[in-house]
């Protein structure tokens, strides 16, 4: 295995252009020849995949919270190999973590920086301040001795007048951190945001030139070469060939809805079923497909079923095959979306009533948004799909979903948020279908 150097690209806040700021880098030095590959801080389904566009490499998610250390340091491990540089963008401002008591920043991207030793470059949003913004940088740079602000890039600045004013104030405040650019405001390099975030990569249909004019961008107004001096070789031993289990397999072939919308599924999940001898049955429900008969499980990630009511409602094959399946014992498991199209009906933001497959108890509506968000503690209640009672796990919920009716199923988990407070009974289980909100991540240490 070779050893790459890495660069953890952050911000002080969600909003200051770390995402596109990240593409560009990538493009920009995949097109230079670095052997670059990329990942992810936190829990996010969206960027990885962006990131792959850039790159042609798949991008891990690394969650210093709701992994195990064996996991963590597989996927730090799979990102090193045969490539020369690794760039990791970090999950909203620097330091925002799980919240824990005594500790806001666990879990956090500055958690993963100490972790690995890799320096940290701060995308700073400069639009609208201009000396101040050195002062900033310098709160930053002093808030954790374990972490390194090594550099700095100022995004969507003015005019050149800006940028010296930038450049003045950071040496005067921050003489050792180096502004590694300045880069215009650009209304092209907006990418479409919806309720859950960006609107995936499968949708851009112009996605390439997209990722192009930003490399573009950030190739003219960023200096790479003292960008790549900066970037450090992992302090974290390396794991051994191989990856850590995530989760239970669900069995040995399994079908996994896989489209626009159900596309919220952790890749480290899929390799781990698959080095653990797994064979993965991918299908599309929006294409009206049905789950193998060969699968003994089905799989429905997370995704937008919400958006596509109408059209799963429509989808007779899959919603037959999804009862079919339940019908011969087949385990049936949804995070999510998939827990939503489980249920008896779905209501959209237009308030339309969507009938789903029916094999949950479960009725879910849009029409009256309630933000469910954060990191999950979960354990199950019952035998299920995921094995016996009392199996804990780490994940997270992030959805817009109100229930409107549950019939008072049996329950799959009792969930706690990462404080350990606890949220009380989740999800349900009927036979062998199963279902939550809670995106699943890792098991939890025992």
């Amino acid at each position: 295995m070779t050893s790459a150097r890495g660069l953890v690209i952050a911000a002080p806040a969600s909003g200051n252009g770390k995402t596109v700021v990240t593409l560009g880098l990538l493009r920009a030095l995949k097109r230079a020849g670095i052997g670059i590959s990329s990942a992810k801080t936190g829990p996010d389904y969206i960027d990885p995949l962006f990131h792959a566009a850039a790159t042609g490499r798949p991008a891990p998610n690394l969650d210093t919270w709701a992994m195990r250390p064996e996991t963590l340091s597989a996927l730090l491990s799979a990102t090193q190999n045969d490539t020369q540089l690794v760039i990791v963008e970090g999950v909203m401002g620097l330091f925002d973590g799980a919240n824990l008591p005594g500790r806001p920043d666990a879990g956090s991207t500055a958690d993963l920086a100490a972790l690995t030793g890799w320096p940290v470059v701060l995308v700073v949003d400069a639009a609208k301040q201009a000396a101040s913004a050195a002062a900033l940088v310098s709160g930053f740079a002093r808030h954790r001795d374990d972490v390194t602000v090594a550099g700095v890039i100022f995004n969507r600045v003015g005019s050149e007048t800006h940028a010296h004013v930038l450049h003045d104030a950071m040496n005067a405040a921050c003489p050792d951190i180096p502004v590694l650019g300045t880069i215009p405001r650009d209304g092209r390099l907006a990418l479409p945001e919806r309720h859950l975030g960006l609107v995936q990569a499968g949708e851009h249909a112009a996605l390439d030139r997209f990722i192009d004019e930003a490399a573009d961008l950030i190739a003219a107004s960023v200096d790479l070469d003292a960008l790549q001096a900066l970037a450090r070789t992992a302090t974290l031993a390396k794991a051994r060939d191989g990856r850590a289990e995530s989760l239970p397999p669900l069995g040995q072939r399994v079908a996994v809805a896989r489209d626009v919308a159900f596309a919220f599924c952790y890749a480290a999940v899929l390799d781990s079923w698959r080095v653990a001898g797994c064979e993965i049955m991918p299908f599309s429900p929006l294409a009206d497909e049905s789950p193998d008969r060969a699968a003994d499980a089905v799989y429905l990630p997370g995704g937008y079923p919400e958006l596509h009511g109408a059209r799963l409602a429509a989808a007779t094959r899959f919603q037959s095959g999804l009862r079919d399946a339940a019908g011969r014992g087949v385990a049936v498991y949804g995070e999510c979306g998939g827990y939503m199209a489980l249920g008896r009906g779905l209501v959209d933001a237009d308030g339309r009533r969507h009938e789903m497959a029916g094999l949950l108890p479960l009725e879910t509506s849009f029409a009256k948004r309630k933000l469910h968000l954060g990191y999950r503690m979960a354990e199950t209640s019952a035998k299920s799909p995921l094995g016996d009672p009392g199996i804990a796990f780490r994940g997270h919920e992030f959805h817009y979903a109100t229930v409107l009716t549950d019939d008072n199923a049996s329950p799959l988990f009792r969930i706690a948020n990462a404080r350990g407070e606890d949220l009380g009974p989740a999800g349900m289980i009927v036979g062998r279908v199963a279902g939550s909100f809670v995106h699943l991540i890792d098991r939890a240490d025992a």
